[in-house]
C-alpha cells in the first residue's frame, strides 16, 4: 500500500525545505500520496470522516512539517485532536485504524543541530521535543518509527544581517531530498 503523506506547512510556495521534500514525493506518485492540510482545509475546518478514510486507504502514516515553535504548526495539531477519535484511533471501542501502521514524522528544524542537545541553546533534544508525537503514535499503537530531520535553515535570533540568508547549499538540498525518500520508503 502507499504511503500517506500528511503536510502541514502554512506557506509551502516559500518554503526551502519542504517544498522540495513535495517535490521529490510528487516524482513517485504509485508510492506516495501527499495530502497537504493547509490547500485542503485553508479555513482549517477537517472533514473528520474524509481523513479517516483516506488514512484507512494507505499503508504507512508520515506526517511532515516545519518545527514551529518547538512543535507543530496549528493546524496539524487540530488534525491529530479532530482525527485520532476514541473509537477509531483508539479505546476499547474499535480504536485500531493505526494499530501496527507504520508511522513517522520528517522535520524541518531551522535551528542548527548542536542548538538541540542538553548543553546546546534550547537545552532540549529534537527527539524530547517530538517525544509527544510519539507517545500519540504509541497510545494508538501505532508502530512508531522515529523522525527525519533537517537542520539549520534559520537565522540566529535576534540577527539581522541584511542580504543574507542561511539557506542549504543545491546539493544539501538534493541530498535531503533523497534521503527523505529513502527514510520514507525503509519504514
Amino acid at each position: 500500500m502507499k504511503t500517506l503523506v500528511i503536510v502541514t506547512h502554512p506557506s509551502i510556495e516559500t518554503s526551502v525545505i519542504n517544498k522540495r521534500w513535495v517535490e521529490e514525493l510528487k516524482k513517485h506518485p504509485e508510492k506516495y500520496t501527499i495530502h497537504e492540510l493547509h490547500k485542503v482545509y485553508p479555513d482549517g475546518n477537517i472533514d473528520v470522516g474524509k481523513e479517516q478514510k483516506l488514512v484507512e486507504s494507505h499503508g504507512n502514516l508520515v506526517l511532515q512539517f516545519p518545527i514551529y515553535w518547538f512543535n507543530c504548526p496549528p493546524l496539524l495539531k487540530k488534525w491529530l485532536d479532530d482525527v485520532l477519535t476514541y473509537g477509531w484511533a483508539y479505546g476499547s471501542n474499535g480504536g485500531d485504524k493505526l494499530k501496527n501502521r507504520k508511522a513517522a514524522l520528517a522535520v524541518s528544524a531551522g535551528i542548527k543541530k548542536e542548538d538541540y542537545n542538553e548543553e546546546g541553546r534550547y537545552r532540549y533534544t529534537l527527539e524530547h521535543l517530538l517525544s509527544p508525537f510519539e507517545t500519540t503514535f504509541l497510545y494508538c499503537n501505532a508502530d512508531y518509527r522515529s523522525f527525519f530531520a533537517f537542520y539549520g535553515t534559520e537565522n540566529e535570533p535576534g540577527e539581522n544581517v541584511p542580504g543574507t540568508e542561511n539557506e542549504p547549499s543545491a546539493s544539501e538540498l538534493e541530498k535531503s531530498a533523497l534521503n527523505y525518500l529513502n527514510f520514507v520508503d525503509n519504514l
